[in-house]
Formats: C-alpha cells, sequence, structure tokens
C-alpha cells in the first residue's frame, strides 16, 4: 500500500486535474491563507483489513487537495465522518488534518478520482485514468463485502470496477450486488449542494451507514 501511495502522490496522468490542483495549493482560500496545501493526488486510508469501503468523487479543492487526507478539512467530511462514528466505523466525528487522532475501524476511505477537479466535477476519461490506482488499491483489501457509494459518479466508478451489469439506477438507498459478492450501498453525497437543500439528511446518512453495518456484520 506505501508503494502504491507514493505513485498516486507522483500522478501527472491528467493535465486538466494538474494544472488545478497546483493551482487552488498556490492561491488557496483566505481562511487557509497561512497553510501549506497538499496539492497533490490524494490516496485512500483506513483499516486495511477494511470490511467497509466508503468511496466519493474527488478531493475537494480546499478540503483534502489542502490536507493531503481524504474527506478531511471540509464540510461534506464533517458530515460523513460524524455518520461513520455513530455506525461504529470511525473513532471520532471530525477530521480536520493529518494527526488529528481520527481512526477508521473496518472502514476504508476512498474516492474514484485522486486530484481535485475544476467545479468539482470530473470528466469520465479521467475517471478512467485513475480507475487502475482503483483496481490496485482494491486488491489490496482482501476482506471487502460493502461498498459505499457517495453519489452517481462514484457509483458508476463501483459499478466498473466490481462489474455490476446490468446497474440498477441510482438512487438514495439503492443496493447492487456484485458477482464477487460485494454490496454496492448508494447515497447521496454529503455535499453542501445535497445537505443544505436538505436533499440529504443526517438520518438518511444515518440510515446508509446502519445498513452497511447490518451488511458487514452478516
Amino acid at each position: 500500500m506505501k508503494k502504491l501511495d507514493a505513485e498516486i502522490a507522483s500522478c501527472r496522468m491528467c493535465p486538466r486535474l494538474v494544472q488545478w490542483r497546483e493551482q487552488v495549493a498556490v492561491e488557496k482560500r483566505a481562511s487557509f491563507r497561512d497553510e501549506q496545501y497538499w496539492g497533490k493526488p490524494v490516496s485512500g486510508f483506513g483499516d486495511p483489513l477494511a470490511h467497509l469501503l466508503v468511496m466519493g468523487l474527488a478531493p475537494a479543492a480546499h478540503g483534502a487537495n489542502r490536507t493531503g487526507r481524504m474527506f478531511t478539512g471540509d464540510r461534506s467530511g464533517d458530515w460523513l465522518y460524524r455518520a461513520m462514528h455513530r455506525a461504529g466505523f470511525a473513532n471520532q466525528e471530525n477530521s480536520v488534518g493529518l494527526g488529528d487522532g481520527l481512526a477508521l475501524i473496518d472502514a476504508w476511505v476512498t474516492s474514484a478520482v485522486r486530484c481535485a477537479p475544476p467545479d468539482n466535477k470530473p470528466l469520465p476519461e479521467e475517471r478512467d485514468a485513475c480507475s487502475t490506482f482503483l483496481d490496485r488499491e482494491i486488491a489490496l483489501l482482501p476482506n471487502l463485502g460493502v461498498v459505499v457509494c457517495l453519489g452517481s459518479f462514484a457509483y458508476i466508478a463501483a459499478s466498473a470496477q466490481f462489474g455490476v451489469k446490468p446497474r440498477p439506477k441510482f438512487g438514495h438507498g439503492t443496493e447492487a450486488i456484485a458477482p464477487s459478492g460485494v454490496t454496492l450501498l448508494c447515497s447521496y453525497h454529503p455535499s453542501q449542494q445535497n445537505t443544505f437543500t436538505g436533499t440529504l439528511t443526517e438520518s438518511m446518512l444515518d440510515d446508509v451507514f446502519g445498513r452497511a453495518k447490518f451488511l458487514v456484520a452478516k
């Protein structure tokens, strides 16, 4: 996994993403102007013996692209780790940066694309370029039984990865069984657009992780 992490961090396959992630790391958000941004692709992290994989879209420009850890330092991460903590998949309910004490329990967090994209919208070809990293990462997680897909982009990537055909239509709570027996479990992404509008509530997210907990325990 350390070798894979090093290869991910040095990747420059997608010129559009390289330009954007590095531009953001230099220009910064005013509230983080005194911080050193990561500004590189971001690896997954968690328990290497995990039965649960949580897959998001891509690092946030001023979240993981700043901190170097998935879903860390932004509001989406606040929602995610609170829900994971309530379900017993994380030892604490927030994550602000590396070294803050966060540890995942029987869970691994990753994303379909490893670089922060402009407008938080990776292109399909950028997703496909990153799929080789996802292939190798999943091969190093031998116990996976459930994948929580945060948003339709992650669901499409996970379906391709695990060979789900035909792919059921995405919706909050949708489940799909891969040929390997792995269950894909869908949730709306905990983006501000979804959480501010009530499209995703904390109880809805709790339901998904409660279901994941049940499936992992089977």
